[in-house]
């Protein structure tokens, strides 16, 4: 069931010099958030740059299995993989350890394994497997139904985990759907204004965007007057939105919850409650900003080495980055994911394969949310969600994931020729 001739000789160098480049990078950072005196040992289990030495190790061990691997049993097996990932959200519920109010962990050891970062795994071989069917000749409202079900279901164990970050992070398996045509360009419209309209009316007085909507209807269906289906239809979006911008407050207040609530005020209202929902923020924002453009060196950060940052070693890694290596480390991180990223497409886009390309596309789609929302968050463009920098952050299981998402797309890339 293997075929290892040429495997190495075939795999992507540019894609697995990047990996090998930013799994260093990480560690190297990993180590400058958790150093607390000179002559720590590299391998300490009880700190985290110990532990992520050995999720290194393994990852490196599971990517060269996957190498190995014939190709046919990730065909054959995506839909074992997705369920084995679903019976585990629901086992984590039942029997998990809760960490910082998300029930989301098994703890084997010392270590902890989140199962819905593997959940994102099975998400794209079932999504692969079902779009890649041969079965499907034209998708219908009953395929499109059938993707988002796949994609619902975990997400909404994660939820009932508590977990809203990795949640959202499932929504970027609709970018997927869209490349595959399942997913047109009215509905990425849709999601971006509702986001947009959320967001504004947290600053700006409903009634006002209700007066502004209507304006601008009326202009537009003036102009459009002799077109009557798009004036009803302009008439139908102008209602929708007034409901849905009277319907954000209630939400805001009653749905979700208190620290998810001030979070969302931090980031519209800037500078807000410095001492509570607003302190890794304001914190991860002097850390970056005194880097300065080459950064006070490695060990050198203050706000790093005396430990101003929560979580900094997970979700704030970023903040030793820039502070430590300065605008210029920060630069060559982003730049070093802009490049997988594109090369990553462009690896994609070569495959003969609809299971092979939707690997690819979801290992893109999860690989960029995580790496924007991460970003954004240290430096105050999106709310404070928690999930790690792909790569970069401690933790396992992330990794792991990743590694399994990359992996499996090299692998089958290495074979692009064989498959139809």
């Amino acid at each position: 069931m293997t075929n290892r001739s040429g495997i190495f000789d075939n795999i992507d160098k540019t894609v697995l010099f990047l990996f090998l480049l930013m799994t260093g990078i990480g560690w190297v950072n990993i180590f400058s958030a958790e150093y607390s005196a000179p002559g720590g040992q590299i391998l300490d289990l009880s700190a985290s740059y110990g532990k992520q030495m050995i999720w290194i190790g393994t990852a490196m061990l599971a990517a060269a299995a996957i190498l190995i691997i014939d190709v046919r049993f990730f065909t054959n097996f995506a839909w074992v993989i997705y369920v084995l990932t679903i019976l585990a959200l629901v086992a984590v519920l039942i029997w998990g350890t809760e960490i910082n109010a998300t029930k989301a962990w098994f703890r084997v050891g010392g270590l902890a394994i989140q199962p819905s970062e593997f959940a994102k795994y099975g998400v794209a071989m079932a999504l692969a497997s079902f779009i890649g069917s041969k079965r499907i000749r034209k998708t219908t409202n009953m395929h499109r139904a059938r993707a988002f079900l796949i994609i619902l279901l975990p997400a909404v164990l994660v939820l009932l985990q508590k977990d809203v970050g990795t949640t959202l992070v499932f929504a970027s398996f609709v970018l997927v759907l869209f490349r595959e045509g399942f997913v047109g360009r009215l509905t990425l419209f849709f999601l971006g204004l509702a986001i947009f309209l959320f967001i504004l009316t947290l600053m700006v007085n409903e009634f006002i965007i209700i007066g502004s909507l209507a304006i601008i209807s009326i202009i537009t269906g003036t102009i459009m007057r002799k077109k009557h289906a798009f004036v009803a239809q302009l008439t139908i979006l102008f209602l929708l939105t007034s409901a849905y911008v009277l319907t954000v407050d209630y939400a805001f207040e009653n749905v979700l919850q208190s620290h998810h609530k001030a979070r969302i005020e931090v980031l519209v209202y800037g500078d807000a409650d410095l001492q509570g929902a607003g302190y890794n923020l304001h914190q991860s924002k002097i850390a970056i900003g005194s880097g300065g453009l080459t950064g006070k060196g490695f060990l050198q950060g203050t706000q790093t080495q005396f430990n101003f940052i929560p979580e900094q070693s997970t979700d704030f890694i970023f903040c030793t980055i820039g502070e430590e290596w300065g605008f210029a480390g920060s630069f060559v991180v982003i730049g070093l994911f802009s490049v997988l990223l594109l090369r990553l497409i462009t690896l994609a886009e070569r495959q003969k394969s609809t299971f092979s390309r939707i690997i690819g596309y979801s290992t893109i789609s999860v690989l960029f949310t995580h790496f924007a929302i991460n970003i954004g968050m240290t430096i105050g463009l999106v709310p404070v969600i928690g999930i790690p920098l792909p790569l970069i952050s401690y933790g396992g299981s992330s990794l792991w994931a990743l590694t399994l998402l990359l992996f499996t797309f090299l692998k089958l890339d290495t074979r692009r020729m064989d498959m139809n």
